[in-house]
């Protein structure tokens, strides 16, 4: 291509000069621009950086520190806003974008209408609740990390978990992170690692990036995946400000990646240190003990029990002999004073006994002149007869025949007889 007399410019000069016919469009000078925020960002210089998108298009846009401080809401992404400014060419970099003067809600995007309604539809089933929370192993043996291999997270994850814990293996379950598999390959990982018996928790997440980027993790597909996991689930996506399904249904939610990695495992410094002080708590204790044990063992070393072998039983013979003493002092007493109690009772005893067979003996004449009156002789001696037929009394007419033998008792013996005849009748 020959060049000859065609003037050359520098990309500078072709940058400032669409930036001039830019600035130079009354259009672009001043217009309002609706669309959904996205990949929004404030800096600690006030500044805030984020795009409008809409079905098809994406526009970049920045409000400076001194129009964001006149906002009355925090923008975040999926709100809908109409922004106002000029649009214009930024020379460095070759890019044009919306600089913003005022910024106002335009109700809510598309996207955060369907992350709201999935996560009041998952939160009413229980997907939500604290019940279904599992602790995280204390000294993890194996960790799966379910991540894209090729991204930040995953190296930050790797270096964390390494200077951490070295003692856990950790496993990298290769995932896409933001497409329209992602949520599916995501899902698939999380329950292909349930069906390992050596996974004990899993680490799924990204790093940072807009809300169409971090989408996969708000995919109900995700949420039930997490939710069926008999195994912990970490949920590390994106940045602090961002929150997804995942973080709701996990049982830990990260701010980020590095931060799961720190949740997942204990810090090998910091649990050498505990082991140090306990260390140096048992070694306390055993000096204790031991210190106690040799005081003890003095004290024994000097009684008198150890220099004196026969000083106890002196002491117990001494101990006996009063014993002894005492003894025969109380049965020496015992017996005088039973001899004294014996006397008075033979004393007592004759009058006693007197008394009692005098009561008996009117007893005895009473009960025999009862017995007297109800014998049968004394009815056989006034006139009276008993018919007996064999051992029983015959009490009734009824009970004989004619032919019977009887016995009939009188006084002075008994008369054989038998019946001839008989004839009933009511005495009166």
């Amino acid at each position: 291509m020959n060049t000859a007399g065609v003037p050359v410019y520098t990309v500078s000069q072709v940058n400032g000069y669409v930036k001039d016919l830019m600035d130079d469009d009354p259009l672009l000078a001043g217009l309002l621009v609706r669309g959904e925020v996205s990949n929004y960002k404030c800096y600690p210089s006030g500044h805030h950086y984020f795009s409008l998108k809409d079905e098809n298009a994406s526009l970049r846009c920045v409000m400076f520190r001194g129009e964001a401080a006149r906002l009355r809401f925090r923008p975040a992404n999926g709100m809908r806003v109409v922004a106002f400014g000029r649009v214009s060419a930024f020379p460095r970099d070759g890019q044009y974008q919306l600089y913003c003067a005022e910024l106002m809600q335009d109700g809510r995007g598309a996207l955060d209408e369907a992350f709201e309604k999935l996560r009041r539809r998952l939160e009413a089933e229980g997907l939500f609740s604290r019940e279904h929370k599992r602790p995280l192993p204390r000294y993890p043996r194996k960790i799966a990390l379910v991540t894209s291999p090729a991204g930040a997270a995953v190296r930050d994850m790797l270096r964390i978990l390494g200077a951490r814990w070295p003692l856990a293996q950790v496993l990298v379950a290769p995932v896409r992170v933001q497409g329209t598999q992602a949520a599916g390959e995501i899902a698939a990982a999380i329950h292909r690692l349930n069906n390992r018996a050596d996974i004990e928790l899993i680490i799924t997440g990204r790093g940072g990036g807009s809300r169409e980027d971090l989408w996969a993790f708000n995919e109900e597909v995700v949420a039930r995946a997490i939710y069926l996991s008999n195994i912990p689930v970490i949920s590390a996506v994106g940045h602090e400000p961002d929150v997804t399904i995942a973080d709701y249904v996990a049982d830990v939610r990260a701010a980020t990646p590095s931060n799961g990695a720190e949740l997942a495992a204990p810090d090998q410094a910091e649990e050498r240190g505990r082991l140090a002080q306990l260390s140096a708590r048992l070694a306390r204790a055993l000096a204790g003990r031991l210190s106690a044990a040799r005081r003890e063992l003095a004290r024994l070393q000097s009684s008198r029990a150890l220099r004196s072998l026969k000083a106890p039983i002196q002491d117990r013979r001494l101990a006996v002999d009063a014993l002894r003493r005492r003894l025969a002092l109380a049965l020496r007493g015992e017996a005088d004073g039973g001899r004294g109690a014996l006397a008075a009772c033979q004393a007592r005893l004759p009058m006693a006994l007197r008394a009692q067979s005098v009561k008996k003996r009117a007893a005895l004449g009473r009960l025999s002149a009862g017995l007297d009156a109800l014998s049968p002789l004394k009815v056989l001696g006034r006139g009276y007869a008993i018919a007996r037929r064999g051992e029983d009394v015959v009490s009734s007419c009824a009970q004989v025949e004619a032919g019977d033998r009887l016995d009939v008792l009188v006084a002075g013996g008994v008369l054989n007889c038998v019946v001839k005849d008989k004839e009933e009748r009511t005495w009166r």
